[in-house]
């Protein structure tokens, strides 16, 4: 495991911002697992249960409880380990949370990410740094395309216009500072509709589903008929880890760039797609539409061409096969047939395996 990604993790010391969250926490799990020393800094466990949790990430990695709002607060964090490495993913990440809660998502996802630069930028042992931000910090114009790196960034909602604001934060920060000789590589990246194991946010389709079927309750969905791209978790984290390795000895042009990464064609399925899966995976959940008002949110779909021309990354994982591990992750923890830390890395396992299959640089 230690030789992917050009081995370059193995005894180097990673900071991951929002640990404990769903992709943080896998992302966490599969640098322990790669040989990284790991220390991650958030503010609470998103949920309970939680993947950070249930895969006793507590016990393969270090971890401090920090607010990235308060800037002498993560400095101190900084100054203290001495990170080589660094992948921001601590946000407020719910879009209907960010209608309630508009500061605090707003001081959060862009105050925060600020904060994170700031200290990278004054961090001489920070040698590669990963921000990620999400899809949504593109202006929706319900395209039938995939959006572009290079497409306009804005956002209705907070949380989206919050996401957009860190990039432009991010642009600024590269051209004013870490152009300079010797200065940190640094790079945004921008995934969404990322599901897997381990994730039981609110107002999120596969948690709902997965908290009605194992209670027995029938599912209530609202547009059956809505499309998304699906993407399985260690999809994206591929593609972070892929793009930490390349900047760390900086062998490849990538400084201040970003990088979408997304699901293939195939994977863009309906909810109501996905909820059959997941129920026929269940082994017969219930669920029925309930008509509502609200408006839903048009396809938002990313192009991969850019990590496909500049990185040879791409999606490694049909949509069945994201059903699947998707599945049998919840009905294994929910079965209590498993230790699911063990069971995660198993599952990493078999992904590094389909990506071998596929022969892609970061998997040989």
């Amino acid at each position: 495991m230690n030789q992917l990604f050009n081995g370059v993790y193995k005894g180097k010391k990673v900071l991951v911002t929002g640990d404990t969250g769903f992709k943080g926490s896998w992302l966490s799990l599969w640098l322990s697992a790669l040989g990284a020393e790991v220390l991650g800094a958030a503010k609470y466990l998103p949920s309970q249960p939680c993947h950070f949790e249930v895969a006793s990430l507590a016990g393969s990695i270090n971890h401090v409880e920090t607010d990235i709002r308060y800037y002498l607060e993560l400095k101190k964090i900084f100054d203290s380990f001495q990170p080589e490495i660094v992948f921001h993913l601590a946000a407020q990440p719910i879009v209907t949370t960010s209608y309630d809660q508009p500061q605090l998502t707003f001081e959060t996802n862009v105050g925060g990410t600020i904060n994170v630069l700031e200290s990278i930028r004054h961090t001489p042992s920070v040698k590669a740094a990963v921000i990620i931000t999400s899809d949504k910090c593109y202006e929706n114009k319900g395209w039938d395309w995939g959006y572009r790196e290079t497409d306009s960034l804005g956002g209705s909602d907070p949380y989206s216009a919050s996401k957009a604001c860190a990039e432009i934060a991010f642009s600024s920060y590269f051209r004013s500072y870490f152009q300079k000789p010797n200065m940190t590589q640094i790079v945004t990246v921008r995934a969404g509709n990322v599901i897997g194991g381990g994730d039981w946010a609110e107002n999120r389709i596969v948690p709902d589903c997965v908290r009605a079927f194992s209670q027995n309750k029938e599912l209530g969905i609202r547009n059956p008929h809505a499309t998304r791209p699906w993407l399985y978790v260690l999809e994206p984290l591929s593609g972070y880890l892929w793009l930490g390795a390349l900047l760390y000895p900086g062998a490849e042009n990538l400084n201040g760039e970003s990088f979408n990464f997304g699901p293939d064609v195939e994977t863009v399925h309906s909810v109501g797609d996905l909820v059959k899966s997941l129920s026929e995976h269940w082994g017969g959940g219930k669920w029925r539409v309930v008509p509502s008002d609200k408006k839903e949110a048009g396809l938002l779909k990313l192009s991969f061409d850019k990590a496909l021309k500049r990185i040879d990354w791409m999606p490694v994982l049909s949509f069945q096969q994201t059903m699947d591990m998707t599945s049998k992750w919840y009905k294994q923890y929910y079965a209590q047939l498993s230790n699911m830390k063990e069971f995660s890395l198993s599952q990493i396992s078999q992904y590094v395996g389909e990506a071998t299959k596929k022969q892609l640089r970061w998997a040989q």
